[in-house]
């Protein structure tokens, strides 16, 4: 007969979650639950933060298959008693300042921690994009699951494809940003973005918004100001949240933008896994030499 072990976890918050043998049934945040897909771990529920709906956000849930898995909630709409209801063995989400669990109220995570181990991993500006996908797998290697044989050379030559496309004699400039409406844009900054990080390591020029502004992630500014910038590449966020480029076609900078301009779909809360990561950085790698060769 097998016999079960303790399992435990130190999260990114610096608490430890214990269970009384590994974890099987798990709910995660759906980033947090598209990356464990990857890892081969397949969530029995999911949950979204403030910024979705009743439905989950398909730009989050990376290859995740959201007919045959449950979605709990949203927000204020999520409450404990459906998250416990799934009877998790586990709970899974992300912290960005390592203190606050994302996706769920202060009173919420509380509630669920009395009842269920719950883990994070800090998906913040502390951290670089490989050191979040390290916690992720550490997290997946203790619950017995890993990503694919191959995944890690598979990154290695789209890191090399992205350095090589980006050391041309010509680099194009890549602004990051999500829409809030025709009048008003989110420009990200890149230093507090992990995933934008590792495309100025790599070589990608990414534009910084003025330091005007109390946004730690981002510089909220007009139109006006984005197309100043004159950017060749427009990383743009495609989570629901965001406004679609229909709907900011009645600004005259916006149009100037997308008539110059590549647009690329830019999640910042993909999954954290070596074929998310591979996947951005071949996109990125191909536009970056589409621009250049165009310039």
């Amino acid at each position: 007969m097998e016999q079960s072990t303790p399992w435990e976890f130190s999260d990114d918050r610096g608490r430890l979650a214990v269970a009384g043998e590994r974890p099987y049934r798990i709910v995660a945040y759906i980033q947090a639950g598209a990356t464990l897909w990857d890892h081969g771990i397949r969530p029995v529920g999911l949950f979204g933060s403030a910024h979705d709906g009743a439905a989950p956000d398909p730009a989050k849930s990376g290859e995740l298959p959201l007919t045959e898995i449950p979605y709990l909630g949203a927000g204020h709409a999520l409450h404990p008693d459906a998250v416990l209801a799934a009877e998790p063995d586990l709970v899974v989400a992300v912290t960005y300042d390592g203190e606050q669990v994302y996706g769920l109220a202060q009173k919420a995570a509380e509630e669920l921690e009395a009842h269920v181990p719950l883990a994070t991993v800090a998906v913040g500006p502390g951290r670089s994009l490989a050191e979040v996908r390290e916690r992720f797998a550490a997290l997946a290697g203790s619950l017995g699951r890993g990503e694919p044989l191959g995944a890690a050379r598979e990154l290695d030559a789209a890191e090399d494809a992205l350095r090589q496309a980006a050391g041309g004699a010509v680099r194009p400039r890549v602004l990051a940003l999500s829409p809030a409406g025709p009048q008003r844009v989110h420009l990200a900054r890149p230093g507090s973005w992990p995933e934008l990080r590792a495309l100025t390591e790599h070589g990608v020029g990414l534009l910084e918004p003025a330091a005007a502004g109390a946004g730690l992630n981002w510089s909220t500014v007009g139109w006006a100001d984005a197309a100043a910038m004159d950017p060749d590449i427009v990383l743009m966020d495609v989570r629901i949240n965001a406004a679609r480029p229909e709907q900011l076609r009645t600004d005259e900078h916006w149009r100037a933008i997308e008539a110059r301009a590549r647009l690329l779909p830019w999640n910042p809360e993909a999954p954290c896994s070596r074929r998310a990561h591979t996947r951005f950085f071949r996109l990125v790698a191909e536009t970056v030499r589409e621009a250049a060769a165009q310039a």
